[in-house]
């Protein structure tokens, strides 16, 4: 189930589904089978802020952002709130109602105005049985997606408040970096209580931690723009892999261009 989402204007609605013919999972269906899809999915529309889906509601489809952002997010034992991970458009998020679950064990908000459609689970089945290409597509979403969070977790266990947020810089700086004169610059604004809730800390703790890094040179900040300034330093400084064998990061923002 959807919740506190909005339709906007009819006559949008075809324009809206041509993102349905370009996804790249749906870019072998047969026209008739993109005429259906279109024909059950669902165009719904929501403000910053507003709950895309709660836990325990109906797992009923699968989503396929259009524009804006969302976040997936979990409720932690004692009642806080854990960021998962961020989609952003042209990716799927709800993936896991196609496993057999019949509610949701996530939730998912809306961190920007933003649009989206909702292919019904159903639908999305027949496709993977009849479809190899979907059917080895959702798997690999669902397993980047599980290692990527599986990664965090060794974070959250074993490394400290520091080394947690410069985890999280990196991993922002790989899907959002963009080269800049005097550094990479992280082309997405976090709170730094949205950064807590990604790494299992504080927001005080994070508002420290940046500030030393600042001081460091590491990073550059202003009105919520960061900028690493020093990423050999920055990426040295958690490094887990042997000393020769480094990939440079720089290397890895340049080819996401």
């Amino acid at each position: 189930m959807v919740r506190g989402t909005k339709i906007h204007k009819e006559e949008g609605m075809a324009e809206s589904f041509w993102h349905l013919k370009n996804f790249y999972l749906f870019e072998h269906l047969a026209p008739a089978d993109i005429e259906r899809l279109e024909a059950v999915s669902k165009f719904r529309q929501l403000n910053r802020g507003e709950p895309v889906y709660l836990p325990a509601d109906l797992a009923d489809g699968v989503l396929l952002l259009i524009s804006g952002r969302v976040k997936i997010c979990q409720i932690t034992p004692d009642g806080k709130q854990s960021i998962m991970t961020f989609i952003e458009p042209g990716e799927i998020f709800g993936e896991f109602a196609i496993l057999g679950g019949n509610s949701r064990d996530e939730y998912a908000e809306a961190v920007l105005n933003s649009q989206f459609v909702l292919i019904p689970k159903q639908e999305m089945c027949s496709l993977m049985e009849r479809y190899s290409e979907v059917s080895v597509g959702i798997s690999k979403i669902i397993g980047f997606r599980r290692r990527r969070i599986e990664r965090r977790l060794r974070n959250l266990l074993f490394q400290s408040n520091r080394k947690r947020l410069i985890h999280l810089l990196m991993e922002l700086m790989e899907r959002y970096g963009q080269q800049v004169e005097n550094g990479v610059r992280l082309n997405i604004k976090l709170t730094h209580l949205e950064m807590a809730n990604v790494i299992g800390s504080t927001r005080e703790t994070v508002t420290v931690v940046l500030g030393q890094l600042q001081v460091e040179e590491l990073i550059h900040i202003v009105r919520r723009q960061i900028t690493i300034t020093n990423l050999k330093k920055l990426s040295d400084e958690v490094a887990e892999r042997p000393a020769g064998t480094e990939r440079p990061l720089v290397s890895a923002v340049e080819s996401t261009r």
